[in-house]
């Protein structure tokens, strides 16, 4: 079953994200038969990100725990807070699930 991974910026390491940003594109393709979706959350003008969501198709915990750990956002300590839960999808792409 699926897990949403939210994070959360820490906004006095907003640098870390400008500074391994490339490495975190790098670690996402390597990482994408994993991805369901991903992206960063913005402000409302889209001129800044404040921490990300992915949904991630993995089947316990440990592993979506391990999947954040990787992400050099994650080894560059840019998060505030990770927040890992359960997801079931009930609509995704347009397809039911239910």
């Amino acid at each position: 079953m699926p897990f949403l991974i939210e994070t959360f910026d820490a906004p006095e390491r907003s640098h870390i994200r400008r500074e391994r940003y490339q490495e975190h594109l790098d670690f996402l393709a390597e990482q994408a038969d994993l991805l369901l979706a991903c992206g960063a959350k913005l402000s409302d003008d889209g001129a800044s990100a404040d921490g990300g969501i992915y949904l991630v198709n993995v089947e316990t915990r440990d592993e979506a725990e391990s999947f954040i750990a990787r992400d050099p956002f994650m080894q560059g300590n840019l998060f505030r807070d990770v927040v890992v839960q359960r997801w079931r999808k009930a609509y995704l792409g347009g397809e039911s699930f239910l």
